[in-house]
């Protein structure tokens, strides 16, 4: 039935139409995709299915696998949970723990797919498989039905930027092939993805052990059923374009082979350039062009997201590496406050007021980490907290200590992450997306400093005044976004 098959919460994702294999037009970029979900809702087991009836499991590991007997199940099929669970660990126990990538391709695209755990003290993990994702299939056993880990992960995928959910209604064999239970697991997740922003979600009823609905339609079974099988999504479903929005450039180092060049190196984070284009450096603000763009071997009239290129610019500036090269036209936010999402990783959580470093891109800074709310995933609302315990998904306030140079992570997943470290113990405790940069109206103190964000015009008027003149070597200027400035000088004694 048309309203459970396909649950439309947004018109937000567009379907791209197929095209045949070697026609123009066809897209090639493969599709990311990771399974997520509660334990034992059979998300391995679902990932080796597809890999076996796609025919991308190599005939030496599929004669293996049949080998070993003891590892088979009801219909006389090997194990598919082994083609992913590679650690000792999680065979002998039957879990996934590490994620797990593999590739397979159909006559209409290629995929890559990622294997993420369940269990909730391995959600760092399945963050990290979440991160470079364009769809999530999110699996329910048709029995248990929604459960706190599986909102857990499809918030998680949401607050990663995926807009894409199949809904993997699993072992529905179990309940019988119930049409009501589907729909009403369907149903349940409708709600619940009220919660996630536009999103666009494809309920699927199947059963991953069967093959049912993953690679074939079921109609014996499930006559009931008209949507798509597993594959046909994913077929027609779309890649998330990493060329959108500004050109986008983390130095990552300075080449300095001789005197007669000097370029600048890294991998484009978001957008194009070519040689003639207008940049700007931050968080200094010089402008430039670009004269030419140089890889190892030749030099290209162009580069664009995912590109590890050297750009050589017009003119000598002051750049290292930290910094970032910018389209002039299209420029990511710069301040000292940023509002965030993250997710508290370590069992010590994050600590309100203590100092952090944040890695972002190749640029690493102090910051202070101020918790403000937290989500209740029952009820999918922001509670005020002061503390984020270990797994729990939170909103904060990052205050600099030096200026921060991001973009909302909606806009670009490269340069709008980030990772929290621990001075103390190195560990990585979160991983966060930027969602806003916070001005503040009124200035604030901060220990000996006060802080006043004015506009550029208006902070020389002032600097200019007999009123400050005789704290002038008191003022510190920083550049923030065009036409503004912060001006910070010390409070009285």
């Amino acid at each position: 039935m048309s309203t459970a098959s396909e649950i439309a919460i947004s018109a937000s994702a567009t379907i791209i139409p197929f095209a045949e294999p070697g026609r123009p037009g066809r897209d090639t970029r493969p599709l990311r995709l990771i399974t997520c979900g509660s334990v034992d809702d059979g998300k391995s087991t679902l990932i080796g299915r597809l890999l076996w009836d796609t025919k991308a499991v190599k005939e030496d590991q599929a004669a293996s696998l049949k080998r070993d007997g003891s590892r088979q199940n009801d219909l006389g099929l090997p194990d598919f949970a082994l083609l992913l669970d590679g650690l000792q660990a999680e065979r002998e126990q039957g879990i996934t723990i590490d994620v797990a990538y593999r590739y397979f391709a159909t006559d209409r695209r290629s995929f890559i797919v990622a294997d993420t755990p369940g269990h909730e003290q391995y959600t760092r993990n399945m963050a990290t498989g979440a991160s470079t994702a364009d769809l999530a299939v999110l699996l329910i056993d048709a029995r248990a039905g929604l459960l706190e880990q599986t909102r857990r992960h499809a918030t998680i995928a949401s607050l990663m930027g995926i807009r894409q959910f199949v809904l993997a209604v699993n072992k529905i064999d179990l309940v019988d092939y119930s049409q009501f239970r589907f729909e009403e697991i369907a149903t349940a997740f409708r709600e619940f993805a009220r919660n996630l922003g536009p999103v666009k979600v494809t309920a699927i009823p199947m059963s991953a052990l069967k093959g049912e609905n993953v690679v074939s339609p079921a109609h014996e079974t499930m006559p009931w059923y008209e949507g798509p099988t597993l594959v046909e999504t994913l077929e027609f479903s779309p890649a998330r374009s990493s060329q959108t929005g500004g050109f986008r450039l983390p130095v990552q180092r300075v080449a300095r082979p001789g005197e007669s060049f000097r370029g600048y190196q890294g991998t484009v984070a978001g957008g194009a350039i070519k040689p003639g284009d207008a940049v700007t450096i931050l968080p200094s603000g010089e402008t430039a062009h670009v004269r030419q763009i140089v890889t190892f071997d030749l030099v290209r009239n162009a580069a664009v997201a995912g590109d590890a290129v050297t750009l050589v610019l017009d003119r000598q500036v002051d750049v290292a590496r930290g910094d970032m090269i910018v389209s002039e036209e299209s420029q990511p936010m710069t301040g000292l406050s940023f509002a965030a999402k993250l997710v508290a990783l370590q069992p010590e959580g994050i600590e309100p007021g203590k100092r952090y470093w944040l890695k972002a891109g190749s640029r690493s800074q102090r910051v202070v980490v101020e918790p403000q709310n937290a989500l209740d995933l029952a009820t999918g609302r922001w509670n005020p907290a002061l503390h984020l315990p270990m797994n729990a998904i939170g909103s904060v306030r990052l205050d600099f200590e030096e200026m921060a140079i991001f973009d909302a992570y909606l806009d670009n997943r490269t340069t709008g992450a980030f990772i929290l470290i621990d001075p103390e113990t190195h560990n990585t405790i979160a991983g966060g997306m930027i969602t806003a940069r916070v001005t503040d109206e009124t200035a604030t103190e901060d220990g000996d400093r006060v802080l006043l964000s004015l506009p550029a015009d208006l902070a020389e008027k002032l600097l200019s005044s007999d009123l400050l003149a005789q704290h002038r070597d008191r003022i510190k200027i920083c550049k923030l976004n065009a036409g503004e400035a912060k001006t910070v000088f010390s409070a009285e004694e």
